[in-house]
């Protein structure tokens, strides 16, 4: 399954023109200057029609979950549409070779990053990546991976504004370049994980000041905490390194 390739972004079969440098677009619609044009392919589909509700106050269509399918009768045919799109994965993409203007290709561990000169182009594709390696490819999760932190980036422009230019692509993000600020920040409720960086694989090896928090001993995998917990790291090359609040800004505790 690694090895599959959708073709919709395939160099063959996917042109990306560009006449002119996009322009900051908040509620990320397409660009005219930017125009996929796949060579269509005709994927199975599971009609919702039926089962869709309309909520009134959005003006949205709920889309049922996948239980919802499997207790409607029409398990076999939900489990045959998966098994139909198995081969339809993203895995590897090539658009510097035909793309006009594609610079160079960084390949990350998930998403494909085409420098244009003034912006970035961000291809998610459909690589599992997981304890710092690729594991597998996904149909479909790189789209659902892009539209997820699209979502996230339209609920916060109130607050901060994004990169996001324009998506072309359901796996494409346009993006303006910016200064990186190299750290990953997460949230922990429990004593739980199994990666070198996760709370409990460091606490069973005898850490009690984690990421500057102080932990007591005689907990157990899995034991919720009494308050989350802020464990900020690095984005090292091939790793996550663990920081502290004030190596991350020595500012931190000053008021």
């Amino acid at each position: 399954m690694a090895e599959c390739v959708r073709t919709t972004l395939n160099p063959s079969h996917f042109l990306l023109h560009s006449t002119k440098t996009p322009t900051q677009n908040p509620f990320f619609s397409s660009i005219s200057s930017f125009e996929a044009k796949p060579n269509a392919r005709k994927y199975p589909k599971i009609s919702l029609s039926v089962m869709s509700s309309q909520n009134q106050s959005q003006g949205q269509t709920q889309v049922p979950s996948l239980d919802a399918l499997l207790n409607s009768g029409r398990k076999e045919e939900v489990f045959a549409s998966i098994k139909a799109s198995l081969h339809n994965c993203l895995s590897e993409t090539n658009l510097q070779l035909t793309v006009p203007g594609l610079k160079s290709k960084t390949r990350g561990k998930v998403r494909d990053i085409y420098d244009s000169g003034d912006y970035l182009v961000l291809v998610t594709t459909d690589r599992q990546s997981a304890f710092d390696r690729i594991l597998a490819s996904i149909p479909f999760k790189g789209q659902v991976l892009n539209e997820t932190s699209l979502w996230w980036f339209n609920r916060t422009r109130h607050m901060i504004p994004s990169a996001v230019l324009s998506v072309p692509d359901k796996n494409v993000t346009i993006a303006k370049k910016c200064s990186v600020f190299p750290v990953e920040f997460v949230v922990r409720g429990f004593v739980t994980g199994s990666t070198e960086t996760s709370l409990w694989t460091v606490y069973k090896n005898g850490v009690r000041n984690y990421c500057g928090n102080v932990l007591p001993n005689g907990l157990v995998k899995n034991q919720k905490l009494t308050a989350n917990i802020l464990t900020p790291t690095t984005k090292a090359e091939d790793h996550d390194v663990p920081v502290t609040p004030d190596e991350v800004d020595p500012s931190f505790h000053q008021s």
